[in-house]
């Protein structure tokens, strides 16, 4: 009899579980190879995980909303086709002791007697700190359902006090782009009338919350403004869409134009491409944009361009357009979403003008893109200064000021407003 184990697959570097959301087939089902198996969540994303096999779900090792760890098996297909009734009938072909140790040896798991789970970053730390189960049962969880996080673990440690095995296991575990996260202020209290409708939170609105409340209390968020000129922009978008579309296959709009104005920007200035880990500052070599991608029920992901300074106008295009397509079908893989040097934000979508967007933590900076909208000028001409219609936008710039100053950040706009009134609507490229 041939099984095939079905492993919880690795979701970035930085992910050591994910949750089960949901089964979408149960023991003695037959799949095919590429139908969907079950969903998992992770802090970043929702990922759905086919099956790489035809066959028979023999064994589903964890329920709906279990934490797995990454590596662990998670189910078992029965290749041969024998369903998992057959097997349950003959329990002699199968001795209980060998199913029992694919589960346990592979996500070892510490119980504690109000029955929480802790994921096995959680239990090193606490093995390595000494803390014993009755502390780590009392600590408050801030994850899923009142999960213990790596934080919750380090901010017990931090109020226990202070010791050199605090010191080296905070440097062990966190990432070199993190940082503890501050101790959370209490919430006002809100009343509530007869006839107020409450609604839960979506676990992507929970996440999209801490990140932007963390990221408010790490950054210190200052915005600089512009207004520039997108007139040659318009003209040329308008002249070659229908011809872009016939021949590369997907819609042209003015954000990849933005886009590439935005990399040029970001090779002038290389400290808005960059992180803070403590006191010192990573300039980042690679430039991988974030576009940040509206999706139903009023939520908001930020998938991002790989590499985004080695792209042409027209793989900006499709890029950013397969990325916004499998944001909105639940289709991102992580990487999709992990890595990102520099976010741009279109609040132009929404018909507004102007907006202070917060920062993509661990970025420094964050664009934001408002409307286009005709508006009248005044430029200037051989004959004299006249007032003329033209295509005006707002660019916003949200920079952290404990490494970006404002003459740095007003630099870095003033020059992509300079890229991207310099666009020639001729050959399309930028002066």
């Amino acid at each position: 009899m041939a099984n095939f184990e079905i492993i919880m697959p690795k979701l970035g570097e930085s992910i050591e579980e994910a949750t089960i959301t949901n089964w979408f087939v149960k023991e003695g089902d037959t799949v095919q190879e590429d139908d969907v198996l079950l969903e998992i969540a992770t802090d970043k994303v929702d990922s759905e995980i086919p099956s790489p096999v035809d066959g028979v779900v023999k064994k589903v090792l964890f329920k709906k909303d279990e934490i797995v760890a990454v590596g662990t098996v998670i189910a078992i297909i029965d290749l041969d086709g024998d369903s998992a009734q057959d097997e349950a009938d003959t329990p002699e072909e199968q001795p209980a002791e060998e199913t029992e140790s694919v589960a346990t040896s592979t996500a070892p798991r510490v119980v504690s007697q109000e029955e929480r789970f802790y994921s096995p970053l959680v239990r090193k730390i606490a093995s390595e700190e000494g803390i014993s189960q009755e502390e780590l049962d009392a600590i408050q969880g801030s994850g899923l359902n009142g999960r213990v996080q790596k934080d919750d673990v380090l901010r017990f440690l931090e109020n226990r006090g202070p010791g050199k095995a605090e010191k080296e296991t905070s440097k062990s575990v966190m990432s070199p782009a993190s940082e503890p996260a501050p101790r959370p202020t209490p919430a006002t209290p809100v009343s509530t009338d007869g006839g107020d409708e409450i609604i839960e939170m979506s676990r992507l609105r929970k996440l999209i919350a801490e990140h932007m409340v963390k990221s408010k209390q790490v950054s210190a968020h200052v915005t600089n403004m512009i207004e520039v000129d997108v007139s040659n922009v318009v003209n040329w978008r308008n002249r070659v869409k229908d011809d872009f579309l016939k021949k590369e296959g997907v819609k042209l709009t003015y954000l990849p134009v933005f886009l590439e104005a935005t990399v040029k920007a970001l090779r002038d200035f290389p400290h808005i491409n960059s992180s803070v880990v403590g006191d010192n500052i990573i300039l980042k070599k690679r430039i991988n944009l974030g576009v940040a991608v509206s999706l139903p029920g009023n939520n908001l992901i930020v998938p991002n361009i790989k590499d985004a300074d080695s792209l042409n106008l027209t793989g900006i295009t499709k890029r950013m357009n397969e990325l916004a397509d499998a944001a909105r079908s639940n289709k991102l893989a992580p990487d999709d979403i992990s890595g990102g040097t520099f976010t741009v934000t279109n609040f132009g979508s929404f018909q507004n003008d102007i907006g202070t967007p917060i920062i993509n933590q661990p970025e420094v900076a964050i664009l934001a893109i408002g409307a286009i909208k005709k508006k009248p000028a005044v430029l200037e001409t051989e004959q004299g200064d006249v007032i003329a219609i033209r295509q005006k936008m707002w660019l916003s710039l949200t920079y952290d000021h404990r490494v970006i100053d404002g003459a740095l950040g007003g630099a870095f706009l003033k020059k992509l407003g300079d890229y991207i009134e310099s666009f020639d609507s001729a050959s399309g490229t930028f002066k």
